[in-house]
């Protein structure tokens, strides 16, 4: 019985570093694949929402932006490769694509943590505002892919 629990541990922790292994190597998004709108708001529901969701909205709203923008001149979307641009996928262009994660995820951290502790004391209407200000810049780079496939 013994002989099995073992047998059977060993295999797991193959496979597991197996799986792991090829994780690593596969291709990476150019952007976040967490680079998502979930549901875009109107005015009117914004108005219905306490400050504290409306809060969330407005951090996630920066997240997506600055995980999206800097990228718009190669990709609008999340989810393409280097390999699918056409960019060779050695280990100096990964490392530059590891580097700017690393940036980008060092940036948001301290970005988050500051509109945690500042944002509770702006005023509600300018969360809104600003909240549909991002909906409209996101929903733009929609118009972005249409005038780039002209």
């Amino acid at each position: 019985m013994k002989g099995k629990i073992i047998l059977f541990s060993a295999f797991f922790i193959l496979t597991a570093a197996a799986a792991s292994a090829q994780a690593k190597n596969a291709p990476r998004s150019i952007i976040s694949t967490t680079a998502l709108i979930r549901k875009y708001h109107d005015q009117k529901e914004l108005s219905g929402m306490q400050k504290g969701e409306l809060l969330e909205l407005y951090i996630e709203r920066i997240k997506v932006l600055v995980k999206t923008l800097p990228y718009i001149a190669l990709v609008t979307k999340p989810g393409v490769t280097m390999a699918d641009l056409g960019i060779p996928d050695d280990s100096e262009h990964k490392k530059v694509l590891d580097n700017q994660a690393v940036g980008t995820s060092a940036f948001l951290d301290t970005t988050v943590e500051f509109q945690r502790k500042m944002m509770p004391y702006s005023d509600k209407g300018n969360l809104i505002a600003a909240i549909l200000f991002y909906e409209s810049t996101l929903k733009s780079l929609h118009e972005f892919n249409d005038l780039n496939e002209m």
